[in-house]
């Protein structure tokens, strides 16, 4: 089922593939203790967010080892048509160099000489990914600042805000980032998109921290960058930075509000897609805009797309909240088109009067995907870092109260990888499948997503990256 993702060459991959599977780490070496993950947010100054579990956190130095009693979902429990609950049992794993490699009821498992780590019946789940997250300018990490009144604020305050926070933010801006992925650790996430901004104010300075910081991290979080235009592509004159950033290991071309920040719908979209057409790369634009000039630029978008084969499966519609204004068939059109053209779309699954179509775009074959967007910032205060929150916020605003639909709704959270396929039958983990999970304190998936429930332990590519796992 899992195929690798190339983290140096993700435009070659397909979007589901990368969606479906965790990125590609060399996965030799010695493991990570549960302490690395929050040793960066100790060097940050913020208090550091280790789980509450009383045994002693465990550094796993084998690159094959056996993780024993582990808890993974087998099938639904129904009474005639609906499913009322999810039947659990215990196995034991067998992890080598990053893959899981042996599956065995623990019950009839022999004794094996590998060095073996007790789960002690804590539940087994893919971990999580933040697909739209800004690393590189954050509060979190530092001492508390709430976010200034925003109230009759336009974007364009908030831009001329930034111009002058962001030299502030630099000189720490590689500890903060180092911060927040020690928080994602500690939240289940091993696996993220980060949106870096490109403006004349930092130039390529926020992007080269925020590479150190991922470089210190390489082998224990995957993430891709997209290069954002936040002051706006056209409107900060950066087509030139844009192009540099692309040059030094940047996978997306971002964007933003083409007609609300550069005043020209048409022409943005079009610099913006040009670019990523002449470095072959993909796109991830913020869409804010819910006037009809928003309408406007999502269906512009999907006739680009249309016309330029080479970008289909390669475009990601951040936000798009010009969706959440259409209805009928205007929005059945553009489902179909995004569908046809095999956009992504990435929701914070936003709160208030904005009803998003998510279900309906999954439900059409698009994807859709989730992110914290903001941890802490200039722009908002609440930010937890989880995606099982998030999972939770979908499956509470889309009626998925029950056993069926609170397991569905943990797909937003770990790109559509389910123990349980709809039929009940496991299909996660597999043999060969990347060791990328998490344990949670809970009894069934539906459970996890429904009282988000505590993680215990985060393995990316087989490290245990945070948390306590006992050894035998």
């Amino acid at each position: 089922m899992n195929k690798e993702f190339d983290v140096q060459n993700p435009q070659q991959q397909s979007r589901r593939n990368f969606l479906s599977n965790s990125a590609k780490v060399t996965a030799t070496g010695a493991l990570l203790a549960s302490g690395m993950a929050s040793a960066s947010t100790a060097r940050a100054g913020q208090k550091s967010e280790k789980c509450d579990d009383p045994r002693q956190a465990t550094t796993i130095s084998a690159t094959h080892y056996q993780l024993r009693n582990v808890r993974l979902e087998e099938s639904f429990e129904r009474e005639g048509d609906i499913v009322i609950g999810t039947q659990t049992a215990l196995y034991n794993l067998d992890i080598s160099n990053g893959k899981i490699v042996v599956i065995q009821p623990a019950k009839d498992a022999p004794a094996s000489t590998l060095p073996a780590f007790d789960a002690r019946g804590l539940l087994l789940l893919p971990a999580t990914r933040d697909m739209h997250i800004h690393l590189d300018k954050t509060f979190y990490g530092g001492k508390w600042e709430a976010p200034r009144p925003r109230k009759g604020k336009t974007i364009m305050d908030m831009i001329a805000r930034e111009q002058v926070l962001i030299p502030k933010l630099l000189p720490t801006s590689v500890e903060h980032a180092e911060a927040i992925i020690g928080l994602l650790h500690s939240k289940g996430t091993t696996v993220a998109r980060s949106h870096c901004n490109i403006d004349p104010v930092s130039g390529l300075k926020s992007l080269e921290h925020l590479k150190i910081a991922l470089e210190k991290h390489q082998q224990d979080f995957s993430c891709e960058i997209v290069a954002f235009p936040q002051h706006g592509l056209l409107h900060s004159k950066v087509d030139g930075l844009m192009r540099e950033a692309m040059q030094m290991g940047v996978q997306y071309v971002g964007g933003l509000d083409p007609t609300n920040v550069d005043g020209a719908m048409e022409k943005s979209l079009d610099a913006m897609f040009q670019i990523a057409l002449d470095t072959n790369k993909g796109v991830d634009i913020h869409l804010h805009e819910t006037t009809p000039a928003g309408i406007a630029a999502v269906k512009y978008m999907i006739q680009t797309v249309e016309k330029n084969p080479q970008l289909k499966g390669k475009v990601t519609l951040s936000h798009g909240f010009a969706l959440a204004m259409m209805q009928g068939a205007e929005l059945d059109d553009v489902i179909a088109g995004l569908s046809e053209q095999q956009f992504t779309v990435a929701s914070t699954i936003p709160l208030g009067k904005l009803n998003m179509p998510l279900p309906m775009l999954s439900q059409q074959g698009v994807f859709v995907m989730t992110g914290t967007d903001s941890v802490i910032d200039h722009w908002s205060p609440f930010g937890t870092g989880s995606m099982l929150e998030k999972a939770s916020l979908y499956a509470q605003l889309y009626g998925n109260s029950d056993e069926f639909g609170l397991t569905r709704s943990l797909a937003i959270a770990t790109g559509n990888v389910l123990p349980l396929d709809d039929a009940g039958k496991r299909q996660w983990p597999a043999l060969n499948d990347n060791a990328e999970m998490i344990l949670v304190d809970a009894s069934c998936s539906a459970e996890a997503v429904a009282r988000v429930s505590d993680v215990k332990a985060t393995f990316h590519q087989g490290r245990l990256v945070f948390g306590a796992v006992e050894k035998v």
